[in-house]
């Protein structure tokens, strides 16, 4: 590190305007110099002392002496109480006279009065650190530089009074000069580094107070809740999202504060521990169960913050987010990305069918053959069944959270699922693939058939279109597993599911093929949610195949309500329960 001439550790970083950018640095320059002062006070007190103690063993008091040390005493006394320390400049300056130039004076005059009765020398080292580290480079070298010419002509002077070879003071003078000038240098350079290492570590400060509250606002601000807990379970920190939703009798504890102080907290305290036993990520849906019977259902996820110097100092920052919030927010967007289907397929679809079907009109009016005849009746057929499909789906895009009772009536399971297979087949040209094991004798359900041969076809293309081509690689089958319930099965050999996929099966819009709509099994589950009915997916085995089956259970219907419709209010089978039959 090279200090350039005149240059001083306390200078102002702007050095055109000479304003100090940091009170820390002004305030760092008067410390230390009340401390050179002070420094001063007490040599000054000691050379009194020292005067008195020549005096009390007996040696003749030297008045000259007393003088100078009292002179110096009072002079290090009203510098260290009534002078204040200001910036240095780049070269000497008249604060340096009272504090410095007094020091050599006084120094250099106790060194010529004593007349080698006793070596003041070391004294010198004073006055040159101060000018070291408290003053720039030139100021430094010119005290050291005084203070060598200084002893060399004492010892000069001594040489004139008496008759001794001054080889050796003059020597010792040169030998003195030459370790000020080193101590001034070395002091100087470890100042000037010292002050730039100030300057880094007020930098680093600087921008870890910004970054500090620059998380903190983002913190505040994020819609989850975010607890920053220690290892005796104390939350450290909590933003407001986290408060509100740890919020007890409508009071929000301000942290610090107990995570255990709460009974209904028991969760987080356990996920916490959890966290640090383990020393991973953990992730789980809690209830926080009040004193007032209100629960309250929370995802929570948390991270270790690990203190990497082996403190023990650990944190566990924990993620909460309400699951109500998230299920209506999943919902929304659902139901949003719903709506924007709804609408396109409205305009794509419905309108060239409304053309299709009125053509095809006109042009049965004006064919006599039967066999043209019942192509146009296959055509508006079908255009009819398609125009139901899209209202269906412009329906499920205007469903609520309350689903409108559903009025139909029962139907014979074995016969529709019988009749729905041989259609299918029948248009897929795929008979010899599909088999059929009707297991539901006189068994009726409740469920509009239109909507079950929707239900059937989407199951039995899905199947389909991942099954293999051998004989029997698709089978559908109708059991009672049990007292007031009626089970299909569709089920192929097709490969087993990956797992993130099984997890979103019967989402709107989810699919693994690029060039699938991802509306299939969903419409499935919306129809089975309407009528009451659950759907689900296993993977089983049949006759030593392993393969992928979709089931749904049906509610089976009183046998008086095969000609009466019913209106029927939709509600959920018992979801704990395992309804699979392998």
């Amino acid at each position: 590190m090279r200090a350039e001439a005149g240059q001083s550790w306390f200078e102002p970083v702007d050095k055109a305007s000479g304003v100090w950018h940091s009170d820390s640095r002004s305030e760092s320059f008067a410390r230390l110099w009340r401390a050179f002062m002070t420094a001063r006070v007490t040599i000054a007190s000691l050379l009194l002392t020292l005067q008195a103690s020549i005096y009390a063993l007996g040696q003749p008091l030297r008045e000259g002496m007393i003088l100078l040390c009292l002179a110096y005493f009072a002079a290090a006394v009203a510098v260290r109480v009534w002078a204040h320390p200001k910036p240095p400049g780049k070269t000497f300056d008249s604060q340096w006279l009272a504090s410095v130039g007094v020091d050599v004076l006084a120094f250099s005059a106790l060194n010529f009065l004593q007349s080698g009765a006793i070596n003041y020398t070391a004294l010198f080292a004073l006055p040159v650190l101060l000018a070291s580290v408290l003053g720039p480079i030139l100021l430094a070298l010119g005290t050291a530089a005084s203070v060598t010419l200084l002893l060399l002509a004492d010892a000069w002077w001594v040489s004139l009074q008496t008759t001794v070879d001054p080889t050796a003071r003059f020597l010792q003078a040169g030998l003195s000069g030459s370790g000020f000038f080193v101590v001034a240098l070395l002091a100087n350079q470890l100042a000037l580094r010292l002050s730039r290492e100030e300057q880094r570590a007020q930098s680093s400060q600087s921008i870890a107070r910004m970054q500090t509250q620059v998380n903190e606002l983002v913190i505040d601000t994020l819609v989850d809740g975010v607890l920053v807990v220690d290892t005796n379970g104390i939350v450290r920190a909590a933003n407001p999202a986290s408060r509100r939703l740890l919020t007890t009798q409508g009071v929000a504890r301000p942290a610090p504060f107990m995570l255990a102080a709460d009974a209904a907290w028991q969760p987080l305290v356990e996920l916490a521990q959890m966290t640090f036993v383990r020393r991973m990520p953990q992730q789980a849906d809690v209830s926080l169960e009040q004193a007032s019977g209100h629960a309250r259902r929370l995802q929570v996820r948390t991270r270790l913050a690990d203190s990497r110097d082996g403190s023990n100092e650990n944190l566990c920052v924990m993620f909460l987010e309400d699951l109500r919030e998230m299920e209506a927010r999943v919902r929304t967007e659902k139901m949003a990305a719903m709506g924007r289907m709804s609408a396109a397929v409205a305009h794509e679809i419905r309108n060239p069918l409304a053309a299709i079907v009125q053509a095809n009109a006109l042009l049965e009016e004006d064919l006599q053959d039967a066999g043209h005849r019942q192509l146009t009746g296959m055509v508006t057929q079908n255009a009819q069944r398609l125009a139901r499909i899209v209202e269906e789906i412009l329906n499920i895009s205007r469903v609520q959270e309350q689903s409108p009772q559903v009025e139909t009536r029962a139907l014979a399971l074995d016969d529709t699922v019988s009749s729905i297979c041989s259609d299918w087949a029948l248009q897929n040209a795929s008979g010899h693939r599909l088999k059929l094991s009707p297991g539901a004798a006189q068994a009726f359900v409740l469920f509009e058939s239109e909507h079950l041969r929707r239900l059937m076809v989407n199951l039995l293309d899905n199947a389909l279109r991942y099954a293999s081509g051998a004989a029997d690689a698709i089978q559908v089958s109708t059991q009672l597993p049990a007292p007031g319930q009626v089970r299909l099965s569709v089920w192929s050999d097709g490969q087993p599911l990956e797992k993130t996929v099984q997890s979103h099966l019967f989402e709107p819009f989810f699919s693994s093929e690029s060039r699938s709509s991802g509306l299939g099994l969903y419409i499935c589950r919306e129809l089975c949610e309407r009528h009451g009915a659950l759907v689900g997916y296993q993977r089983v085995s049949r006759s030593g195949i392993s393969g992928n089956e979709f089931f749904v259970i049906f509610r089976r219907a009183d046998m008086t309500a095969v000609s009466a419709p019913v209106t029927f209010e939709p509600r959920p089978l018992e979801t704990g329960r395992d309804w699979s039959l392998s």
